[in-house]
């Protein structure tokens, strides 16, 4: 599976994608959601957004409405520092909130699995 990883620390976009690849995903690393959305734009088989909420010039959420907005129904995983129950409360559509912590390394497979397995149901439905 293709996912785009987008995450303005390098080092924390880093080690989201190594453990992507670890799970045998293709990465795409961008550092802002602009640059996000021109990849999307080239590479039309990205099939999960995996993205920081704090960014400059446009956070996760603001790159999740966007994305929403021009009809681009991909699924996805917001991480941030933030409580993730509030950032869902705030934008229910997302596919998960993941707290950028520790333990992420042990959460996000399984997150990522989930939501992979839930947008594949939708489609098949």
């Amino acid at each position: 599976m293709q996912i785009l990883v987008v995450d303005d620390d390098q080092l924390a976009g880093e080690m989201v994608t190594a453990i992507l690849e670890e799970l045998g995903h293709e990465v795409f690393q961008t550092e802002n959601a602009l640059q996000a959305m021109e990849l999307l734009n080239q590479q039309t088989a990205i099939e999960l957004i995996v993205s920081d909420l704090n960014m400059p010039l446009m956070s996760g959420i603001e790159l999740f409405r966007e994305l929403n907005t021009q009809g681009l129904n991909v699924p996805f995983v917001l991480l941030s520092g933030d409580d993730p129950e509030i950032l869902h409360a705030q934008e229910p559509n997302l596919d998960a909130c993941v707290m950028k912590d520790f333990s992420m390394v042990e959460k996000l497979p399984s997150i990522i699995a989930a939501v992979i397995a839930a947008h594949h149901s939708k489609i098949c439905n």
